[in-house]
């Protein structure tokens, strides 16, 4: 262990002689910290994420590293684009860093508590001294101006560890910070991501229902013409109608929800809603990985943000009964004071002007009202509370990532049920259309051909969306590949 020295700039009359005694006394009284010494928790047993295996539909490349970067697999400029400004304006992230650099200057400030405390000092004043009493100087002049310099020197003796505690808590505490950190910026690039795929989908899906929509309107001009020529009943061109206003409705918060996410987009990457970003994300251009990074349950508590900044906190609680510990023993400190004092500034230093002193205090709290009792066993239950955030940290995570993986699978079936749809209302629309040609079908059902048509690519381009999202969702789980990151 790293022994305690004080150490002496001034070479000032006599404290430069006392200086090694009183290093020599720090190195004798030295010993180790009290409290509990922090080890890291053991990763998980389990060897897997679900309780079924998992599903061949989806690709999981199991072990395989995610990138520090991983939001560029999806092969878009303009997605790249968002998050680069995400990064550079969004103000909880510079937030995040303000309070990161905080902590880091809260520890080194904690540091300067090993090194010997010196204050250097400069008194004059001007005296009259009673005629009642002796003088004080030796010239026994009763008005006179005194100068007085001196520097001081204080060390307090990390005799049982309670400052190495209380740094070993505050570093902890700026671990907890930069976790904290790593966090809100895995979040903030999951967010634009997510953001910019649902705007692509909610687009996609207006599109769709405007489509819809002029489909069921034509189909009502066609019912209404041939109500007119009594070939249909008036119940059809009502149900029709109530078709239309049905496809209608839908419109409405689609748009609503498009106009919010340009919003929700344009907070996040650092702007107001009337400069929104230009760049727009189409699900189309969108590459999906091939094989989806799945970490090994023993790397997942080193990876994810939130229980590296859980771990944090058990290590900073540890500290802390350390430290509850160390105020219920001695408290040892020196102190050493050299100056000099003259009735004239030059000299304050002469021979026989100057003057020292050293000092060793030990404090021993006796009775505090049970205070110090009461605060260790605080601090205790504080340790019993941080293992048990830690557990429930690694339970959540262990959970998200197992959700994850199942809405994966549930997508990728939904996904090829969606495309399958949209491949066979294509071809229906299709050979309707050439039914038509040959006299053999009505406009009308043209129309409801390329309506089920349309239908299938509103639904394809929910599926898509789920599956994108899912995809982010499982890099988010993972704890986004921060480790890889060099700044």
């Amino acid at each position: 262990m790293t022994k305690p020295s004080l150490t002496h700039a001034s070479r000032m009359t006599g404290l430069g002689r006392l200086t090694p005694s009183l290093a020599i006394l720090a190195l004798a009284v030295s010993g180790c910290a009290v409290g509990p010494d922090f080890h890291r928790p053991s990763a998980p047993t389990v060897t897997g994420y679900t309780s079924t295996p998992l599903s061949p539909d989806t690709q999981f490349a199991w072990g395989q590293d995610v990138s520090a970067q991983w939001w560029t697999q999806f092969d878009s400029p303009a997605l790249n684009t968002l998050v680069d400004k995400a990064l550079k304006a969004n103000p909880d992230l510079a937030a995040a860093r303000a309070a990161l650099k905080a902590a880091q200057q809260t520890y080194y400030a904690q540091l300067g508590a090993f090194l010997p405390q010196v204050d250097a000092g400069y008194n004059v004043a001007r005296q009259q001294a009673s005629g009642t009493l002796a003088p004080p100087l030796n010239s026994n002049d009763d008005l006179f101006t005194l100068h007085t310099a001196q520097v001081t020197v204080g060390y307090t003796l990390d005799v049982f560890g309670g400052l190495r505690r209380q740094t070993e808590q505050v570093k902890a505490q700026t671990e907890q910070q930069r976790f904290e950190t790593e966090a809100a910026y895995l979040t903030l690039t999951a967010n634009v991501v997510a953001t910019a795929i649902q705007e692509a989908s909610l687009r996609d899906q207006v599109e769709a229902a405007k489509a819809v929509i002029a489909s069921d309107r034509q189909i009502l001009d066609v019912m209404r013409r041939q109500l007119t020529l009594g070939q249909i009943a008036r119940a059809d061109v009502a149900a029709q109608e109530a078709a239309v206003a049905q496809a209608e409705e839908t419109l409405p918060p689609l748009e609503k929800q498009l106009a919010q996410q340009r919003d929700l987009l344009a907070d996040l990457t650092g702007s107001f809603p009337s400069d929104a970003p230009t760049e727009h994300l189409d699900l189309a251009t969108l590459t999906l990985p091939a094989n989806l990074p799945l970490s090994l349950p023993s790397k997942l508590v080193e990876q994810r943000p939130d229980i590296r900044q859980a771990e944090a906190n058990l290590h900073a609680a540890s500290a802390g009964v350390g430290i509850a510990i160390a105020n219920r023993l001695p408290n040892i400190t020196l102190g050493a004071t050299a100056g000099g004092a003259a009735t004239q500034f030059s000299k304050m230093f002469d021979s026989g002007n100057t003057f020292w002193s050293l000092s060793g205090n030990v404090a021993q709290p006796i009775f505090q009202g049970g205070a110090l009792w009461h605060r260790q066993k605080a601090a205790q239950a504080l340790l019993d509370q941080a293992k048990e955030q830690y557990r429930s940290a690694v339970l959540a995570a262990f959970q998200n990532v197992a959700d994850t993986l199942q809405g994966l699978q549930a997508d990728t079936r939904a996904l090829t049920a969606a495309s399958v749809a949209q491949a066979s209302a294509d071809e229906s629309l299709t050979i309707t259309k050439r039914q038509l040609e040959l006299g053999q079908v009505s406009g009308v059902a043209v129309l409801n051909a390329e309506q089920t048509y349309q239908q299938a690519v509103l639904a394809l381009a929910q599926a898509r969306a789920a599956r994108y999202a899912d995809t982010v969702a499982l890099f988010e789980a993972l704890g986004g590949g921060w480790w890889n990151r060099q700044a």
